[in-house]
Order: structure tokens, then C-alpha cells, then sequence
């Protein structure tokens, strides 16, 4: 039996693409349930419609109005939740909870910034920064202010959130007024396109607002025009290429990169085995290791502790790794589920190889069987804990991620090598670092901010109220330096700069009063 080919929306209607298709399956039992093909597309129409019709019906719209659409958009999801779960069980191979953190997270910074747009109110541009006096006269002024880009926002997206990926861009691009593509990985695009299909059904946005394009990504780069944008999610390779594109090279189309990143946890050197703060460390690097099976670009990936507690480290987070069940979704008492493909699967086996060139092996979870899954179908990964008792000795340790339920544990000789072999990393996402001692995590954060873009500190304090390592929170920075991509996304109304223009405007005082309401201060 053929299975169906789900169509993309580009151009204000619904085509489906020519030929047999990409299939997609379920990474547990192996069976195909969709497939999706971009070919026989026209690129140039499509994104030229976004452009004209869906750009200027979005910048029509107040900052205010726009937010209200994402208020709509929320409703409609929410509605449909229950179709979205059964997706991502079958495709994506997750947990109910592992799930949510893509479907509700998703939904929740719609919601958010639903709220943030409706504080803009009726403006159509924002005002950045005060009035600064250009003479001696203070009748002649220069005014920053920010206006929406007259292009179109390109979304290459990773496979590990479907629903999140998306909507976490898309939020802040059309509240700015930016109308959106979006090209989802091809593994887990099912899910998107769901999602899309509902809110284009729901006739809440202008027509060229929101389009998906399934498939093969060819092509797409070569549409964008210099007053576009591309935001990209996934390999380091993969964004060089990006990045050295005719289209951000030559056109100086604005590029966003999220890539590798290799974070790291860090315990504070006064803790004890029996203390809290070791305990919290251990129970964060657990849950890192196995929420989404470790298909987290915020995952921890290397975990500092005192040599002092380096054995009991490891003790401790194997103990509670061995508790973890591994298999189908669908079976009750299974916490952790699949990877997303067996392609990732052999991926992730032939980087645990690689890793353990340069370290011990402290936990393999492979030695338990799956929970009703096939070895020999299922992509799954029992979670892996390596060690390393010499990091400054190691290479590859820093180097490389593993995109799956795999850490390593090391031991560190001093705070300040553990700065240096932190800063290894060459630029992550996030860092966590666990203590009792305000100051020490003060300093921790001033100390490794510029190698980082977000340090989530954890203490006894507020053991009960940290959203956690690798949650990503819509109010916070997501991005980092270097390796990381170098590239900024969220931090509340901060992401609307990326969908902006800045330009700063000499005049008299009179003419810039004219704004009025059309204007409001730009707070982020």
C-alpha cells in the first residue's frame, strides 16, 4: 500500500510535489507512514508571493494586531494537541513527556509572545533608544529606530523539534510583520506540516504569511534576496555552507546559525558527595542524558567535577541511569524512546566509538534489553555514560557531539582548568553550574559568559524552580559564540531585531514628534 504524500503550501495554495517521494518512518517499528517531495516547485513564485502579498498584509497590521494572530495560532494548536502527540510518538519515537517539550514548549512561546506583541499596542515601527541632541541646539536630534525588513524569513530547521524549531522562530518573525518559509528536516517533517495545515485551515493569517516546503532543500538558498533572512538549526558543515552561499556571501542576506555545541556542567569544588548541590548536578545530567534521548542541541555533554568526587560522580549517575527503560513509546513504563532514524542511530554509535578512543566506558545502558522494540529495527540508544580521568589530555572529548543519550564525566584539578577545559568547548550553547555559594556562581558566570550564550545556575535555593539545563524559556537568550553558531534567537522582544532594520534618523525635533502612535520605545 502507497502511502500518502503530504503536500507543501507555498503561494498561497496547497502542491504537491512530483515523483515517488522521501519517505518518512517510525523509528521504533520501522514502517513507513508518509512521504514528502518538494520537486516540480515554483520556488521563485513562492517566495516571491511571500514577499508581496504576505509581507505587506503582515506590515498593514500593528504590532498589537500581529500579536492577536499569534492569540489565534494558539487556540488552533491547542485544539489539536491530541493529533500532535500521536505524530510525534510515530515519527519522532518519543515519550508523552518528551513530546510535550516540543509540542507544548512550542505552543507556550506562541503564547508568550502573543503577550509581549499585545504590550507593543498599535505601533507599526519601534523606537531604539532615546533622542540624542546633534548640535548645539537642541532642536536637531538623531532618532534609532527599528522597521520591519521587507523580505521574507527562511527557516531550515533541525529534526529534533518539529514543533518547537518552528514555532520559536515563527513567533517573532510575524509578530516583526516578516512573513515565513519553512523547510523542516525531512525525518520529522510530519509534524510540521501538520501543524502548518492546521493553522492555514484555521484562515487566521494573510494569505503568503506562513507557507512549508517538504523535501529536498535545493533551491531554496538561491530565492533569497538582500532584504531576506535565513535562520538555520543543525551541523556545523551544513551552516559553512550556509554561510558561504552567493545569497549571505555576495547578497548580504542576514544569517542565523544554531549548530554543534558541545555544553558542559560544572560542580563548585567546595561540594561534598552528601551535599545538595552534588545531588542536583547528578540529577540534571540524568535528565539531559535522556529527555528527547539526548536530541537536544542543549544537552550536556561534559560534566566537571572534583577529582575528589570524580568515582562517586560516576557512581551516582549510573545508579539512576540503570532505571531508565528503553523502547516503544506506546509501552507503559518505558521513559526514554527512539532516536529519530536509523541513519541517526548508526551516527550516534560511531560517535560513541569515537568518544571512547579518549575515554572509559562508566555506564552502557545497551546491556538491558528494549521494551517491545526490535534491536534490529528500532532506533534506539540506551543512554551511555563515559569518563575521563585526563580531560587536558583529550582532544576529541572537546570536540565532538554525540547527538544522542551520551555524556562524559571529568575530573578537574582546580577551578581555573576547569575554566580552561570548559573554554575548549569553543563557544556552547549553555553551561550549568551547580552550588551553595552565590558568589561562586557569580563569578562562574562572569568568568565564562563570553564562552557561552546562557549560564543556568542551580542551587539549593531554587531546586524546585529552575526550568532546567537544556529547557529552552522564550524570555531567555538561545544561541551561543564560536562553534555554537555564533547566532542569537529568543531573549523575549530581543528577537525581533533579527526580523528589523536599525536606522538612525537626523531631524528637528518637530518632525520626529510627527510619529505619535505609530512609534513605540523598544524595551527588550
Amino acid at each position: 500500500m502507497t502511502t500518502p504524500l503530504l503536500p507543501n503550501f507555498l503561494a498561497g495554495r496547497w502542491q504537491t510535489g512530483t515523483g515517488a517521494g522521501l519517505p518518512l518512518f517510525d523509528p521504533v517499528r520501522g514502517t513507513e507512514l508518509v512521504r514528502v517531495s518538494s520537486a516540480g516547485l515554483d520556488l521563485a513564485e513562492g517566495f516571491a508571493f511571500a514577499r508581496e502579498q504576505g509581507g505587506a498584509a503582515l506590515r498593514a497590521l500593528s504590532y498589537g494586531q500581529r500579536a492577536a494572530l499569534l492569540g489565534q495560532i494558539v487556540e488552533v494548536l491547542q485544539k489539536n494537541r491530541d493529533a500532535y502527540y500521536e505524530i510525534a510518538t510515530a515519527n519522532c519515537g518519543t515519550v508523552t513527556k518528551d513530546s510535550a517539550v516540543d509540542i507544548d514548549g512550542g505552543i507556550f512561546t506562541l503564547g508568550y509572545y502573543a503577550k509581549q506583541g499585545a504590550a507593543l499596542g498599535d505601533a507599526t515601527f519601534l523606537l531604539d533608544g532615546a533622542r540624542i541632541r546633534m548640535a548645539k541646539d537642541p532642536l536637531f536630534q538623531t532618532q534609532h529606530i527599528l522597521t520591519p525588513t521587507r523580505g521574507v524569513a527562511l527557516f531550515i530547521n533541525a529534526f529534533n523539534f518539529p514543533s518547537w524549531g518552528l514555532w520559536e522562530k515563527a513567533a517573532p518573525a510575524l509578530l516583526s510583520g516578516v512573513p515565513v518559509i519553512v523547510k523542516p528536516a525531512t525525518s520529522t517533517a510530519w509534524l510540521t506540516q501538520r501543524m502548518v495545515q492546521d493553522v492555514v485551515d484555521a484562515n487566521i493569517l494573510p494569505a503568503g504569511a506562513l507557507s512549508i516546503v517538504c523535501g529536498s532543500s535545493a533551491g531554496l538558498m538561491d530565492q533569497l534576496q538582500p532584504f531576506d533572512v535565513v535562520s538555520f538549526t543543525g551541523s556545523a558543515d551544513t551552516g559553512r555552507i550556509i554561510r558561504s552561499h552567493p545569497a549571505v556571501a555576495q547578497r548580504s542576506v542576514r544569517c542565523n546559525i544554531e549548530a554543534d555545541s558541545v555544553n558542559s556542567a560544572l560542580l563548585d569544588p567546595a561540594a561534598t558527595a552528601d551535599s545538595e548541590a552534588f545531588q542536583l548536578l547528578v540529577s540534571e545530567v540524568v535528565r539531559e542524558m535522556t529527555v528527547k534521548s539526548g536530541q537536544k542541541c542543549t544537552a550536556i555533554r561534559r560534566v566537571f567535577v572534583p577529582r575528589a568526587l570524580y568515582d562517586a560522580a560516576a557512581q551516582a549517575i549510573a545508579a539512576k541511569l540503570a532505571k531508565t527503560t528503553v523502547g516503544d513509546p506506546r509501552s507503559e513504563g518505558v521513559r526514554m524512546g527512539a532516536l529519530v532514524s536509523r541513519e541517526q542511530f548508526d551516527t550516534v554509535q560511531a560517535g560513541i566509538a569515537h568518544l571512547k578512543t579518549e575515554a572509559e566506558v562508566l555506564f552502557d545502558g545497551s546491556q538491558t534489553a528494549l521494551v517491545d522494540a526490535d534491536p534490529a529495527v528500532a532506533a534506539c540508544v540506551a543512554p551511555t555514560l563515559l569518563g575521563s580521568r585526563q580531560p587536558a589530555d583529550a582532544e576529541v572529548l572537546h570536540a565532538v557531539e554525540v547527538f544522542g543519550p551520551v555524556a562524559t564525566l571529568m575530573a578537574y584539578d582546580g577551578i581555573e582548568q576547569a575554566h580552561e577545559l570548559i573554554r575548549r568547548g569553543e563557544g556552547s550553547l549553555v553551561m550549568s553550574v551547580f552550588s551553595a555559594d552565590p558568589a561562586f556562581i557569580a563569578q562562574t558566570a562572569a568568568e565564562l559568559g563570553s564562552s557561552h550564550g546562557r549560564v543556568h545556575a542551580v542551587s539549593p535555593d531554587i531546586a524546585t524552580l529552575h526550568s532546567g539545563h537544556g529547557n529552552v524559556m522564550p524570555m531567555s537568550l538561545h544561541g551561543g559564540p564560536g562553534r555554537a553558531g555564533g547566532g542569537e534567537e529568543l531573549g523575549g522582544l530581543r528577537a525581533l531585531n533579527f526580523y528589523h532594520r536599525r536606522t538612525a534618523v537626523q531631524a528637528s525635533t518637530a518632525a520626529l514628534d510627527q510619529w505619535g502612535a505609530a512609534a513605540v520605545a523598544f524595551q527588550p
